[in-house]
C-alpha cells in the first residue's frame, strides 16, 4: 500500500488537489472497514467480559501497537507540529515527552504489578479497598470528568478540521458533523468494546505511523531535500531547539517540562481507566510489561517525527508564502498542516494526511468512550460483581450508558467549541492539571502512607478544594511568586495539595486497609 501511494505522489501533477467530496469518500470508506472489523470481532463474543477486559487475552504486541494510537491522538498529529512555529516553544514538547517516558516506565513497575496482583477491571477498585467506598466513587468521578474533557478535546481538534475542508462545502452545521462523528464511532465500538478496539487500533496505529513517515517524504521532495539534508536543514532551522535553560521563571524550562511530563503521564496514563484497561487485558504482568516497554520506546521515536513534521511545514510555508491560517481574526497553527496537505500539496500527501489524521483521532475517542463505559458499569452499576454478571439485561444497560457518554462528549465539543481560541494540546494539558492532580493525591497517599486511612466521606471535600486553590495560584503565580510562571507542573502542586489534604482527614489504618 505505502508503495502504491508514493509510486501514484511521484506520478501525478501538483494540481490535483483534494476535493471535499473526495475526502467524505475517504471517510466512508474508512469507517466502512471498522464496522466490518467491529461485526467479525464481536459476532463471537459481544459479552460485558469482552467489552471490559478483551477476555484477559489479548496479545502484548498488538496492545503495545494499538495503544501508539491511543496514546498520541490527533493533538499529537495537528497540534503538536503546529506549535513548532512558536520560537519559545519549538521542539520544547521534546521535553515534556522525556517526561512521559519516565512516567511510562514508573507505571510499568509500580501500578502494572499492584493492578494485576489485585486482579483489578476498573483501576478505581485499589481506592476502595484501601480509603473506602466514598473515595472509591470521588477516584472514578474524577475519571469520568477528565477523560469526557479530554477526548471531547481531542475530537474537537479533527471536527473542526473535517469542518473546515469537507462538511462547510456541504453546509453542514458543525454540531451536526459532531454528531456524525460520534454516531461512526458508536457504531464500531458497542459491541465488542476493548476486544473490538485492540483489533481496530492496531488498523489505525499503521496508519497514523505510515502517514508520519510518508508527510516527511513528499514535504522533503516538495523542498528539494534528501533525508541527510532535510535533518541538516532542520536542526539549522529556527524551529528545532528542544531544551530551554535560560529562564526558570517561564513555562518551557527544562525541569519544568520533565517533571509534568512524569507527573502528568502518572497521572493520565497509570491512574486513568483508558490506557490501563489495555494493559489489564493482557494474560498476565509479564506480557503487560513487555507491552509498556515497548510501547515507551515507540512514542519516543515517534513524536521525534512530529515535531520534525512541523519544522519541516514551516520551512515550506516560508518558501510558498503560506500563512498559519485565521479563524475568528485568531491564528489557529492547528490547522497548518490541514491546508498545506489539502491546499498546497497533491492529492496523494492529502490522502495520507487524512488517513493518518483520522486514524489519530478516533484511536484515541473509541478507546476513552470504551473506557468510560467501562468505569462507570463496574464502579457505578458494579456490572464485575458476582451477582451481577449474568443478570439477563446487563447487556442492553451497557448500550445505553455507551449511548449516554457519547452524547455527553458531544455536549462537551459543542461548548468547546463557543470558547476555545487556544492550541488544543495546551488546552488539553491545562485541564488535566486540574482534573487529573487530585487523582495523583489519592494514589499516592494510598501507596506511601500505608499505616493510615482517611475519614473516607470527607475526601470529595478535598478533591474539590484542591483544583480551586490551584486555579488561584496558577492565576496569580506571576505575582506571588516573582514572574514564575507555573505550567505543566501544577499538577504536581494539585497533588501534593491533595495529599496534604488527605493527611489532615488521616486516621490509623485497620487490617482491612493496610496493605
Amino acid at each position: 500500500m505505502l508503495h502504491i501511494l508514493i509510486y501514484f505522489y511521484f506520478s501525478t501533477t501538483k494540481n490535483q488537489y483534494m476535493t471535499s467530496g473526495t475526502i467524505l469518500a475517504i471517510i466512508i470508506i474508512y469507517f466502512g472497514i471498522l464496522i466490518l472489523i467491529s461485526n467479525f470481532v464481536s459476532k463471537k463474543d459481544s459479552s460485558n467480559d469482552a467489552f471490559f477486559k478483551a477476555n484477559k487475552n489479548a496479545k502484548w504486541y498488538l496492545v503495545a501497537f494499538g495503544m501508539i494510537g491511543t496514546a498520541l491522538s490527533g493533538v499529537t498529529f495537528i497540534s503538536v507540529p503546529g506549535e513548532v512555529g512558536n520560537p519559545d516553544l519549538q521542539f520544547k514538547y521534546f521535553q515534556f515527552v522525556l517526561g512521559n517516558a519516565i512516567g511510562f516506565i514508573i507505571i510499568a513497575t509500580v501500578l502494572l504489578p499492584l493492578y494485576y496482583r489485585m486482579n483489578l477491571t476498573s483501576i478505581y477498585s485499589y481506592i476502595e479497598q484501601r480509603l473506602g467506598v466514598v473515595s472509591y466513587k470521588t477516584a472514578a468521578t474524577i475519571f469520568l470528568i477528565s477523560r469526557t474533557i479530554g477526548s471531547a478535546f481531542r475530537l474537537y481538534l479533527v471536527v473542526i478540521v473535517l469542518q473546515r475542508f469537507v462538511f462547510d462545502d456541504f453546509e453542514v452545521p458543525f454540531a451536526v458533523t459532531v454528531l456524525i462523528s460520534l454516531a461512526l464511532i458508536f457504531a464500531y465500538t458497542y459491541r465488542g468494546g476493548l476486544k473490538t478496539i485492540i483489533i481496530t487500533d492496531t488498523l489505525q496505529t499503521f496508519f497514523l505511523v505510515s502517514s508520519v513517515f510518508l508527510t516527511i517524504i513528499f514535504i522533503c521532495n516538495s523542498l528539494d531535500l534528501g533525508f541527510v539534508d532535510a535533518f541538516e536543514t532542520v536542526k539549522n532551522s529556527n524551529y528545532s531547539k528542544v531544551f530551554f535553560y535560560e529562564d526558570y521563571l517561564k513555562g518551557n524550562y527544562v525541569w519544568k517540562q520533565i517533571l509534568g511530563g512524569i507527573f502528568v503521564t502518572i497521572a493520565m496514563v497509570g491512574l486513568d481507566q483508558d490506557l490501563m484497561q489495555k494493559n489489564l487485558s493482557c494474560a498476565n504482568i509479564g506480557e503487560a510489561q513487555k507491552n509498556m516497554f515497548t510501547f515507551t520506546g515507540i512514542f519516543v521515536v515517534i513524536n521525534i517525527f512530529f515535531l520534525s513534521v512541523g519544522a519541516l511545514l514551516y520551512l515550506y510555508a516560508e518558501k510558498n508564502g503560506i500563512s498559519v491560517p485565521m479563524v475568528d481574526g485568531v491564528k489557529r497553527t492547528d490547522l497548518l498542516f490541514p491546508e498545506i496537505a489539502f491546499n498546497h500539496l497533491n492529492i496523494v500527501p492529502a490522502i495520507v494526511f487524512l488517513l493518518g489524521l483520522t486514524a489519530a483521532t478516533f484511536a484515541t475517542t473509541d478507546s476513552a468512550l470504551t473506557a468510560l463505559t467501562t468505569s462507570f458499569c463496574v464502579d457505578f452499576l458494579g456490572m464485575d460483581k458476582a451477582e451481577n454478571q449474568n443478570k439477563p439485561n446487563a447487556v442492553r444497560t451497557r448500550h445505553f450508558v455507551h449511548i449516554g457518554f457519547s452524547l455527553l462528549m458531544f455536549l462537551v465539543i459543542i461548548i468547546f467549541n463557543s470558547l476555545n481560541d487556544k492550541s488544543v494540546v495546551t488546552m488539553i494539558f491545562k485541564v488535566a492539571s486540574y482534573t487529573y492532580g487530585p487523582l495523583l493525591g489519592l494514589y499516592a497517599f494510598g501507596l506511601f502512607m500505608k499505616s493510615k486511612t482517611v475519614h473516607d466521606k470527607l475526601v470529595p471535600i478535598i478533591c474539590v478544594i484542591s483544583p480551586l486553590i490551584c486555579f488561584l495560584l496558577a492565576k496569580n503565580s506571576a505575582v506571588l511568586f516573582g514572574d514564575y510562571v507555573i505550567d505543566n507542573e501544577l499538577i504536581i502542586v494539585n497533588g501534593i495539595i491533595t495529599f496534604i489534604g488527605l493527611l489532615l482527614i488521616s486516621k490509623p489504618a485497620t487490617s482491612q486497609t493496610k496493605f
